[in-house]
């Protein structure tokens, strides 16, 4: 009680004894420090102070002040300049703004409402020209969630609260985590308020905010964030080009749209998330939790930066501090939610195009496949099978027999998945048609009837899609639209009979052929914002941001569409998700988005869009695979061949090397493009594409383990080699190569009439995956130009891991009852590890009831491998069994081999094959512990 005494008679007399501010605020540190463990130290005056969490005492903070932060997003005057209250600047750099914020803009902070981790910040500048600005008080809050995550949250104090995405939406894990801190914060007030997060193990500021131009209003919100470094990834959905950024004064919307993505502009999905790679090699990421419009501006050395431009919401950001970048992804991830398990079957290959004119012109590609011994195990059909474009239709006359093709796809073990668009028909012509062709078909009656649509001044809003006009179902109504979906999901599956394995839900941006609606929009501070964030075509009607999509002021349950935009597909999958999880309760459901937010991956995977047939767009493919990782979607990848154009013989080989290694791999091209699956190329094509894809099932066991590990822990299944070598600086702007798992590094030719690759090795064993030729000079990184003919595809393993494999069939069905085997990949130290997760491939409630097997593999001294069962809950089917080893980076051949101390393995059953020492013949149960002894022959 002396102590909190002390305190109030302190700051009573504050006016007349200034001098005692700084004891007070150490004591109230204290305190505060005790009770929520964040110590903070409010600065007086200049030099601005920081407290170091390794001693007691306090140190000057670096000030930063030559960052630029643009005044007015977007081309202007000087006039309008200094009208803004700004300065108008020369610049050599023709990208860079001309109109920046003077130092003190911004807010300060209010010192009189300082309580533990809450601080209160006033405006302390000129209006901004976007809208009326917060002049009330502004909470900013400081949460702790882990030794590595903290929340940092601007809240104005008004009676109207602004929109924040509903918990249902978005649910966020913030259960405390016990642990010793890595980081520090602190508070920054002068010129301008900022919080300032500090890794404590480097001294490395991570997040900064202590920058002019903060803006608080309704429909404007502007931050900026000082980098500790330009190596700056994320942010999406858009076609970048490389996957480290360009900081050189790039701006990219986020706000969802259907369009091609070939250029800059907003693409499919919204994720505001990013990752910065520090100089020393630590990782941090900054995830925004806002799903209004956006655009980010970066800015490049040496006062590396990005600044949100956002248009409605607040300003929550989390921080999670890894340290490693898999760590700090999975973080990330663990936080908005962990990615769904897939089916095993969905691991497979898949065949797709847009433009079959009927089921025969399907069967012929499916049986031309077939009898080119293609690995294969799904058939995807586009809009084509639906009649007259009505969801949950088949076209009897065109696709008639579908349900018995379906059935005969069954017998073989292979899928069918098929599209549906979130586009309702609602011509009352030719709806009446459709029930005439679709016995009991009423869907637009029936959710009329549940008044599911989303309306526009209280009437059902109307666009313009496939089934001409169309109604949209406002899916953020959960519960209601999980029922809706659901009882046409069944009906597709019993009355129309066809027992589609999953769905493919296109075109949900929302996506619509008329601007906003067939009746327009009217123009209003919703459609047509005070600030129109760069988007694609955004400037049409005066500046608006409904173009190609539904009116902003329609209302959903969630909120106008104005703030749950980007969340269309988010919630579309939500629903999807979990009325097929209703139908079937016991499999996994199979969802397939081309939009997503943050955290959609715990229902739906996600594929990279409209790509074209082009050598460019197999590199963009790789960039978006590793941006995705980031944003935790493991099952990802691109239309192998390209969907927008003719795909050349070459490109397409190599681009089906390339796509054997996606984690979803699938052929799909366009309406009226010639035809791209293998079996429509010739002999030699097909057994190119045909050895690679074997080469994919035969490693399945390996990428379902990694996705079981992204499914409980976050990680990642293609990973740039940064994650893997965070330290070694040639990685951290590789996008022409990448790693599946931590074990196969893939390098592929990304160019015509090419037969060598220049592949970078970072420090360690690395042995080509065919051969088992090491490559050279292992101390340290080192690039070479690899042979890379047009038969083979570039891949290494990895020294110091196990790989498990199977022998591959032409389904996975059929792969899974063959036998396995294990690639041991020696370290220096010549040890190596690998698990194996084995289940039935589609329960929903394996992983959470135990019933799996997870086998660890080591490798010890070159000499011992033990494998154990560490969960044996389970029995695969078919006696599976262990019955080969290929060990590589072995320097002597074993005279004799010794398993599980009884049986004596010997010549023939050990032998070479180039560098690669190989163990047959094994017939080791999977279900059962054993350990496998070399005996070596002397020098």
């Amino acid at each position: 009680m002396e102590i909190e005494d002390k305190l109030v008679e302190e700051r009573s007399g504050r006016k007349k004894r200034r001098g005692r501010i700084i004891c007070a605020l150490v004591f109230v540190f204290v305190v505060l420090a005790c009770a929520i463990a964040i110590p903070i130290v409010i600065s007086q005056s200049k030099p601005q102070y920081q407290y170091d969490h390794s001693a007691n005492f306090v140190v000057k903070l670096h000030v930063q002040d030559d960052v630029m932060v643009d005044c007015t997003g977007r081309e202007g005057t000087e006039s309008e300049c200094r009208k803004n209250g700004c300065i108008w600047q020369k610049t050599e750099n023709p990208r860079a703004p001309r109109c920046i914020y003077p130092k003190e803009m911004g807010y300060t902070l209010d010192e009189e409402t300082i309580k533990q981790n809450r601080y209160s910040i006033r405006q302390s500048r000129k209006q901004s020209p976007f809208g009326t600005d917060i002049h009330q008080l502004v909470s900013v809050t400081v949460d702790q969630y882990s030794p590595q995550i903290l929340r940092i949250k601007f809240m104005p104090n008004v009676t109207t609260k602004p929109y924040e995405i509903p918990e249902d939406a978005l649910p966020v894990d913030t259960r405390q985590q016990p642990g010793e801190r890595i980081y520090n914060v602190s508070i920054q007030r002068e010129p301008v308020f900022g919080v300032v997060v500090t890794r404590i193990a480097t001294g490395t500021v991570v997040f900064n905010t202590s920058v002019p131009g903060l803006i608080l209003s309704e429909q404007f919100l502007q931050i900026t964030n000082r980098l500790p470094s330009a190596n700056l990834y994320g942010f999406g959905e858009h076609n970048h080009q490389r996957f480290k950024h360009d900081m050189n004064w790039k701006t990219w919307p986020m706000f969802t749209r259907d369009t091609t993505p070939t250029d800059s502009w907003n693409l499919y999905g919204s994720h505001p998330v990013y990752m910065n790679l520090e100089n020393d090699g630590n990782a941090n990421m900054v995830f925004l939790r806002n799903s209004n419009g956006m655009d980010i501006q970066v800015q490049p050395d040496p006062f590396p930066a990005v600044t949100y431009r956002v248009i409605g919401g607040v300003l929550d950001f989390f921080v999670f501090l890894g340290p490693t970048p898999k760590e700090a992804v999975q973080q990330y991830v663990q936080t908005v939610g962990l990615p769904a398990m897939p089916p095993y079957w969905s691991l497979g290959f898949h065949l797709c195009r847009y433009g079959f004119k009927n089921l025969t012109e399907v069967k012929n590609v499916r049986q031309r496949n077939l009898d080119a011994m293609i690995p294969y195990d799904t058939q995807w059909i586009d809009i084509d099978y639906m009649y007259k474009k009505f969801d949950f239709t088949y076209d009897r006359q065109n696709f008639g027999g579908l349900p018995e093709f379906v059935k005969e796809l069954h017998s073989s073990g292979q899928r069918l998945v098929v599209i549906v668009d979130p586009g309702i028909g609602a011509n009352q012509t030719i709806y009446e048609e459709a029930k005439k062709n679709s016995p009991g078909y009423d869907m637009y009656a029936d959710g009329r009837e549940r008044g599911i649509f989303i309306k526009m001044n209280g009437s059902e809003l109307q666009g313009k899609v496939w089934p001409g006009l169309t109604v949209f179902p406002d899916f953020t109504n959960v519960n209601n639209a999980t029922a809706f979906w659901k009882y046409w999901i069944n009906y597709f599956m019993t009355n129309e009979s066809v027992e589609t394995d999953g769905l493919w839900i296109d075109m949900n941006e929302p996506s619509n052929f008329v601007a906003g609606s067939v009746q327009g929009c009217q123009r209003n501070r919703w459609n047509n914002p005070p600030y129109v964030i760069p988007i694609l075509e955004g400037e049409k009607d005066n500046g608006s941001l409904y173009y190609q999509t539904i009116c902003m002021d329609a209302r959903q349950s969630w909120g106008i569409h104005y703030d749950v935009h980007n969340l269309y597909g988010h919630s579309e999958s939500m629903v999807t998700y979990r009325a097929l999880l209703e139908i079937t309760p016991s499999k996994r459901p199979f969802v397939l988005s081309r939009s997503t937010f943050s955290g959609t991956s715990r229902y739906a995977s996600k594929w990279l869009g409209d790509n074209r047939s082009q050598w460019s767009d197999m590199h963009w493919s790789i960039v978006g695979l590793l941006e995705f990782s980031i944003f935790g979607y493991p099952m990802i990848g691109a239309d192998i061949c390209g969907f927008n154009g003719d795909a050349q013989y070459e490109m397409c080989i190599r681009w089906h090397q390339l796509g054997a290694f996606y984690p979803f791999s699938r052929n799909r091209n366009g309406i009226n493009q010639k035809a791209q699956d293998p079996g429509a190329w010739d002999q030699a094509f097909l057994a190119n594409v045909g050895r690679h894809l074997r080469l994919r099932y035969k490693l399945l066991p390996y990428m379902y383990t990694l996705f079981k590990e992204a499914h409980t822990s976050g990680s990642t299944v293609v990973r740039p080699l940064m994650f893997e070598f965070s330290t070694d600086p040639h990685t951290w702007d590789i996008d022409q190569q990448f790693l599946l798992g931590s074990s196969l590094l893939i390098s592929p030719v990304l160019q015509a009439n090419v037969t060598t690759v220049q592949a970078y090795f970072p420090k360690g064993r690395w042995f080509d995956y065919y051969t088992g030729t090491e490559i050279a000079g292992h101390g340290t990184g080192r690039g070479f130009s690899i042979e890379a003919p047009l038969s083979t595809l570039s891949l290494h393993l990895r020294g110091g891991g196990i790989v498990p494999v199977q022998e591959p069939g032409n389904t996975t069905a059929t792969s899974r009852l063959k036998p396995m085997g294990l690639l041991v990949a020696l370290s220096e130290s010549w040890d190596a590890f690998g698990t194996l997760f084995i289940d039935d491939g589609e329960s929903e409630d394996s992983i959470r009831n135990g019933r799996y097997l997870d086998i660890q593999f080591r490798f010890m001294l070159g000499e011992v491998l033990d494998i154990t069962v560490v969960n044996g809950s389970f029995v695969p089917s078919g006696n599976l069994t262990f019955n080969t080893i290929d060990i590589y980076g072995l320097n002597r051949h074993p005279k004799r081999v010794l398993i599980d101390d009884k049986v004596t393995l010997s010549s023939p059953d050990i032998s070479s094959h180039f560098s690669i020492i190989q163990l047959s013949n094994l017939n080791l149960d999977v279900t059962k512990n054993h350990t496998i002894k070399l005996e070596m022959e002397t020098k």
